[in-house]
C-alpha cells in the first residue's frame, strides 16, 4: 500500500464467524491539506467468478434462481433471485473456479470460458474482486441436473431462458443481481446471440 493520502491504519476484528468483518480506522489528507480521522467497516468474503452460459444455435442462456437471505430481508417478497452461476474463488485461480462452479450448479462441463471483465462489488464496504466470464455450452457439455452442492445446503434451480427472454426480464427489473446485468449488458453490446 502506498498511497501517500492515507496513514495511520488500525483494524479490529468485529466478526469471523463466517468471513471476515473488520472496523478500519484511518487518517485521510483532504485536498484542503488537513489530515481526517475515518471510519469504515471492511468485509472481507474473498473474491469470486461468475458465468453467462450461452448456446448460439438455440438463442439460449442458462441462469440460476436461489434464495437470498439478505435480499428477502431487505425489499425482495420471497427472496429468490435469478443470477448467472457464480461461486467464491476458494484458492483456486478464477478460470478453474468458474469451470467448477458452473458443473456444480448446472450441471455443464465447460472445458474453454472467456474472461470478459474483473471488477469490485461493492467497494465501499466489500474486498471482493468479481471476474467474469462467458462460455459458450451444448447439451453433449450437461454431465448432470446441477443445483448446487448438498454440503453446502444449495437449493439452486437451473434456468434455460430464450435469450430474448432474458434481456426482456433485464428490462421489466425481473432480474436485479448487478453480476447478471453486467454479463447480459455484456451478450448485448458483443452481440454473443443473433
Amino acid at each position: 500500500m502506498i498511497n501517500k493520502k492515507v496513514r495511520n491504519i488500525q483494524q479490529k476484528l468485529l466478526s469471523d464467524n463466517y468471513y471476515i468483518l473488520n472496523r478500519v480506522t484511518f487518517d485521510y489528507l483532504m485536498p484542503s491539506g488537513h489530515w481526517v480521522n475515518q471510519m469504515r467497516e471492511v468485509y472481507d468474503r474473498g473474491d469470486g467468478a461468475g458465468i453467462l452460459l450461452y448456446n448460439k444455435a438455440k438463442k439460449t442462456v442458462i441462469l440460476i434462481k436461489q434464495f437470498r437471505m439478505p435480499t428477502y430481508l431487505s425489499d425482495n417478497e420471497d427472496g429468490s433471485l435469478i443470477e448467472i452461476a457464480a461461486g467464491m474463488l476458494d484458492k483456486d485461480n478464477p478460470e478453474a473456479c468458474i469451470i467448477r462452479e458452473t458443473e456444480e450448479e448446472t450441471g455443464y462441463r465447460l472445458k474453454k470460458v472467456k474472461k470478459v471483465y474483473e471488477g469490485y462489488s461493492s467497494p465501499g464496504v466489500m474486498t471482493e474482486k468479481m471476474h467474469f466470464f462467458v462460455g459458450e455450452y451444448t447439451e453433449a457439455m450437461k454431465v448432470n441436473e446441477g443445483g448446487g452442492l448438498d454440503s453446502e445446503a444449495e437449493d439452486i434451480e437451473v434456468m434455460e431462458i430464450p435469450f430474448d427472454r432474458a434481456v426482456e426480464m433485464l428490462h421489466k427489473g425481473e432480474i436485479v443481481d448487478t453480476r447478471t446485468i453486467v454479463l447480459l449488458q455484456y451478450a448485448i453490446i458483443h452481440k454473443l446471440i443473433e
